[in-house]
């Protein structure tokens, strides 16, 4: 089920947003807490997972500004380029100069991407550890050609991107620069709250014909997952 949430002010576009988001993540840690209110000690945290690129940036500035209980918030990425923080493809220091930020800087950060290994070891050691639990609420992006987190149709990933029950692939895009680690499509059919933030009459009516009709495209595999909401942010 798609919801489409239209603005004409980019402001107002990232500011719902990160309201929206704000309250899905205070849903969430109550939600835990209530779960594990009889567990004497436990700590209660939520996760919650962003995407990288220069749309997100003002509603990532604005979600850092949200007075949320970060200490008790786990923010990760949905997808990253398999290059060093230093490099300035990196979407984990996009997270940390725009999110980190404010109230949001006591959050604990998990970044996807470990260059001191070789990118096979680092997606299997990713899909075993306990602490990269399946994010609570996810905001994604998509590109012109369709692609949401770094699921790209022309990569030779494509057939496993989509099919396989791992949370984590590697990924090495045909027409994109740098090879990818991104959650799979099994993980993102599995996320309790799923937003998608675009801008631009293109994407919208990209988005239109993924969601008219199949397509080999990973919005479009999204979008006709069975059970999947999908909440759009657009702004003409």
């Amino acid at each position: 089920m798609i919801e489409l949430h239209t603005f004409d002010d980019p402001r107002a576009h990232s500011d719902a947003l990160a309201k929206a988001v704000s309250d899905a993540l205070k849903a969430s840690l109550a939600a835990r807490g209530a779960a594990s209110a009889d567990a004497a000690g436990q700590t209660t945290h939520a996760t919650l997972a962003v995407s990288g690129g220069t749309s997100p940036k003002p509603f990532l500035q604005a979600l850092s500004r949200e007075p949320l209980d970060w200490a008790h918030i786990d923010v990760t990425l949905v997808d990253d380029r398999w290059v060093p923080e230093t490099d300035p493809a990196s979407n984990a220091t996009f997270a940390r100069e725009t999110l980190l930020q404010n109230a949001a800087a006591s959050a604990y950060f998990l970044p996807l991407v470990d260059t001191s290994k070789p990118l096979e070891a680092h997606i299997a050691e990713l899909n075993a550890d306990p602490r990269r639990r399946l994010p609570d609420v996810a905001v994604l992006g998509m590109g012109e050609d369709g692609h949401t987190a770094s699921i790209f149709a022309d990569a030779p990933e494509w057939d496993f991107a989509i099919s396989t029950p791992d949370r984590f692939v590697s990924v090495h895009p045909g027409a994109a620069p740098h090879a990818r680690v991104s959650l799979s499509m099994s993980a993102l059919t599995q996320i309790g709250q799923l937003y998608l933030f675009i801008a631009g009459q293109t994407k919208l009516d990209v988005l239109n014909a993924a969601l008219a009709a199949p397509q080999k495209n990973a919005i479009s595999t999204l979008a006709h997952a069975e059970g999947v909401k999908l909440d759009v942010y657009w702004c003409a």
